[in-house]
């Protein structure tokens, strides 16, 4: 059974250039990047070759989700989601393949009611 490769962000081997690549020991990394608060994991992103591509998730330090992503080439795509520290919906976000990948954004309060509304014109025309 194959297992990923995870390091620590704080790990001294690791390196971050000006572009977000990730390098471990000098080596583009490949598995998943681990960023730790006083002992509680927050963060957890997966990357291939050095570039963020995967899943990508937070969590508060009482381990309640924060958010939730898909990036591709270090790009966000699909669905991402955030949650309030109570756990209630934040934002939820909707990205595609374009240059312009955001294409719908919803957020919410922390008692849930829907604050805003925002969705990209599926049929623009530059003219």
């Amino acid at each position: 059974m194959n297992s990923i490769a995870r390091i620590d962000i704080d790990d001294p081997n690791v390196d971050m250039d000006e572009a977000q690549r990730i390098t471990y020991r000098g080596e583009p990394f490949t598995g998943e990047v681990a960023e730790y608060q006083n002992g509680h994991l927050v963060s957890l992103d997966e990357y291939t070759d050095g570039i963020l591509n995967g899943k990508c998730r937070e969590w508060y330090q009482d381990g309640t989700l924060r958010s939730d992503g898909i990036v591709r080439d270090g790009r966000a795509v699909g669905e991402s989601k955030e949650w309030h520290p109570n756990g209630a919906l934040k934002s939820r976000k909707f990205f595609d393949n374009s240059a312009a990948s955001l294409r719908e954004e919803d957020t919410w309060d922390e008692d849930g009611t829907h604050v805003t509304s925002w969705r990209r014109d599926k049929y623009q025309t530059n003219q």
